[in-house]
Order: structure tokens, then sequence, then C-alpha cells
């Protein structure tokens, strides 16, 4: 049933929304396939190369629980304007760099606004939606984030191999400006959660953010330079102190920048594991499948793109069953099943390395991820409170960030030697990680999701 107070324009707006989504998405996987044409045009290093690409990571996550957390406290309309604009500007900056300092400042404004936006954007799809009608929602905004970063292997092809590098970011500027003149018409107006005379946990915000963008940067170093080395380690503890000193402060803040038990709900861990989860195993068939096809196979941009189109199709397909079926079937039965169908996808290119193989098993494990996004997204965010909408969906976009850089991290040293041109068995043996990872993550799901909530007898009598 449709609510009374239901927004009339809830769908055009979710529509919007899931848009300027998929520009932050497309951002980290357009980017990919047009770093050999920036590398040769502005005379890159290597290290300036990876800084393209981290930058707005790094940004990106370590800065997403101070943006929801903003967006609870002035209101979600006013902050996913921000985010907005702020992206789009960046973006133009970034097309206009011609030197190193320039390109990596603007990913850094980039990431900024997507920080912003995004925990913003999915606090306001939560609630303009309620019951059915927020499921259905909720896959039609993790089917367009999922299947976007597929679309940017595409994308990042076509507009490399056409107009140049530079539109991969001023694409994102007319789309953004569109979307934020429609948005100010369209977006309710919010009173913000917050009780009057709160501030922000200035303290609170500085230590999240620092440990967050440490631990990113850590599993990004790891998959440059390896996992046991000195650098990694000291990032690690570093943000396990930032974390420890955060949760201390926390219980004795006057206005904390988060309630820490929100942590420990069953329904927002098992949200964060499994956008944990979804992402890197994402991340992983990307990283794999480009490489795989045009460094082992010669095949060019274009080509790679196309034939990642099935998997940017099927994400869809699947986030978009899954959030048919999830008031029906409830998460644990649609976690399990989404890791199965990713476990047995990714199993194929481990046990036969063809084109064939490889298009056909990242496109169905595209599917099961595509599951796992809305599942994610419906269990953490499916009974938080209205005050707490912002902070719960900077932990959910949180933990896609980590699964990003994990997947990368991880796929990257097991695959080194594919990587570096030398064998085909880096890729068997990254495929066989990932689908042994997604195997472990099924016994996990079943354990830690919450069970679909039985029916009363008082219910059972009225139906």
């Amino acid at each position: 049933m449709t609510p009374p107070t239901a927004h009339p324009a809830r769908w055009r707006i979710l529509g919007l929304l899931g848009v300027a989504q998929l520009m932050l998405i497309l951002d980290v996987t357009v980017v990919a396939l047009a770093l050999p044409h920036i590398e040769t045009d502005l005379g890159l290093s290597r290290e300036a190369l990876t800084w393209t690409v981290s930058a707005y990571t790094l940004t990106f996550g370590g800065l997403m629980l101070l943006g929801g957390r903003i967006s609870d406290l002035l209101g979600a309309r006013w902050i996913v304007l921000a985010g907005l604009l702020i992206f789009t500007g960046a973006s133009l900056a970034t097309g206009l760099a011609e030197s190193a300092p320039a390109l990596v400042g603007g990913r850094i404004g980039q990431g900024v606004g997507a920080a912003l936006l995004s925990p913003a954007a999915l606090s306001l799809v939560v609630g303009l939606f309620e019951g059915e009608e927020r499921n259905r929602a909720l896959g039609v905004w993790s089917a367009l984030g999922g299947g976007g970063a597929a679309l940017g292997v595409l994308l990042g092809g076509l507009l490399t191999g056409g107009p140049g590098w530079a539109w991969v970011f001023y694409v994102n500027v007319p789309i953004g400006l569109v979307i934020a003149v429609l948005l100010a018409v369209l977006l309710p107006r919010q009173r913000a959660w917050a009780a009057a005379g709160t501030r922000l946990d200035v303290l609170g915000a500085v230590l999240v953010t620092a440990a967050s963008a440490s631990l990113i940067y850590a599993l990004i170093a790891a998959g440059e330079g390896g996992w046991v080395t000195p650098l990694t380690g000291w990032l690690v503890l570093a943000a396990a102190v930032g974390y420890v000193l955060f949760v201390v402060w926390q219980r004795r803040a006057r206005s904390p920048l988060m309630d820490v038990r929100l942590l420990v709900r069953r329904p927002v861990a098992t949200g964060a594991f499994l956008i944990l989860m979804a992402t890197a195993l994402m991340i992983a068939v990307f990283f794999l499948g480009t490489f795989y096809f045009q460094q082992a196979l010669g095949y060019g941009a274009l080509l790679t793109g196309v034939l990642f189109l099935p998997v940017a199709v099927l994400t869809m397909v699947g986030a978009n069953l899954t959030g048919r079926l999830i008031g029906r079937w409830g998460a644990r039965a649609l976690a399990v099943a989404g890791l199965a169908v990713a476990a047995a996808g990714l199993a194929v290119p481990a046990v036969w390395m063809h084109p064939v193989g490889v298009v056909a098993g990242v496109s169905v494990a595209a599917a099961g991820t595509g599951a796992l996004f809305v599942v994610a997204s419906a269990t953490a965010l499916g009974q938080v409170a209205p005050h707490e909408a912002g902070i719960a969906s900077g932990i959910v976009s949180t933990f896609h960030e980590f699964g990003a850089s994990a997947g990368a991290a991880v796929i990257s040293s097991v695959a080194a030697a594919s990587l570096a041109g030398t064998t085909l068995s880096g890729f068997t043996g990254g495929f066989t990680v990932a689908a042994a990872a997604a195997g472990a993550g099924i016994v996990i799901a079943a354990l830690i999701t919450p069970p679909r909530p039985r029916r009363t007898s008082t219910a059972k009598g009225q139906a």
C-alpha cells in the first residue's frame, strides 16, 4: 500500500538521485580506461597515475560518515544539492587539469562532493518510501549503482577513444547541473532531525575520517606494494587506534557524531558486511576482466567495454528482482542465494580461462552481486529512525568504499604475475580466490543475517 503522505514525485526524485549516484560510481571505473591517455598527454609518473584513482576513493570513503552526519544535522535536501554542485565543479576542474597536482586536486574535490552527496541521497530514498515500495526503490537504486561500474568501462572506452580523456570528466558537468536544478524544484523541504543546540562533533569527525582514510590507504598500498610491509602495517595500526579513540570519544561527547551502538545492531552490521562483499567481488571482476581482455588478449578499450555490457544488464536484473522478492523471501534467503550465484559464476573462469568462459562467468556473478546490494541496503536501512538515516547511509557507503579498496588490493596481489604479462595463472588464481571468498560469505551471511519476521497469530487470523 502506498502511504497516504507519500510524496507524489518520489519516483521522479528517485530517478534523478539514481543518475547522480550513477555518476559517482562511474567515476571509479570510467577513469581506468583513460589512464594510459592521461599519462601520455600530461607526462605523469606511475605514482601520479595511481593517485588519480586513489585520491577519489580515499576522499570519498574517508569523509562518508561525516557527510552522513551533516545530512542528519542540516537536512538531506541541502546536502544533496551542495554535494552535487561540488562534484560537478570539481569534474570541470579535473577535465581542465594540465598537471599532476591539478588533476589529483580535482579528484579530491570530486571525492568531497561524492562523500556529501551519496549518504544524503540514500537517506532521502529511505525517507521518501515505505514498506514494499522502499524495497523496490532500493532495488532500483542498487541496480543503477551496481550496473554503473560496468557501464563506466564502456563509457570510458567511448569517450577516451572519441573526444578525448578530458570528456570522462566534462560529461559530468551538464548532467550535474540539470539534475541540481530539477532536484531543487522537486525535493521536499525537510526539517533537520537534530535537536536545537546540537553541534557537529568536530573531534569525532576528524578521528573517524582520519581512521577511515588510513584504512582505505592501507588497502590501496597493500595492493601496490604487498601486504607485509611497514607502510601497510603502520597504516592499519593508525586506523585501529583512530577507531578506538573515536569510540571512546563518542561515549564522552555531549553531541556525539553517532551512536556507536548503531554499529553493533545486527541489521546494520549485516548490511555493512554484505555491501563490502558485493563491492569487493564486483571490483575483482572488473580488475581481472579488464586486464585479461586488454593485456592478455590485446583487445581495445571499446571492445572490452562492450564485453562488460552483460555484466551491467545482469547486475540490474538481479537487483531489481531482489527488490521485488525481499518482502516475501526475506533477507537471509536472498543474501545466501546472491552469494551462491556469485560463487558459481566466478568459479567458471577459475576452471575455464577462455573469453567465453570469462564473459559468461562474470555475467552470472553480476546477478548475484546485484542481489547483495539490495539486501545490504534494505537490511541496514529498513528499520533505522529518521534521525539516524543519514549516518546509517554513511556507514553503508563507507563499507562500499572499503570493499572496493579491499577487492582491488587482494586481487592485485594474487594476480600480480598475470598483471605483469608473464602468465595467465594469476588470472586463474584471482578468480579462484574471489569464488572462495563468495563461498565463505555464504556461511557468514547465513549466520548473521536477521531471519524473516514471523507473522503473529493475530495477523494470521486477520489474513
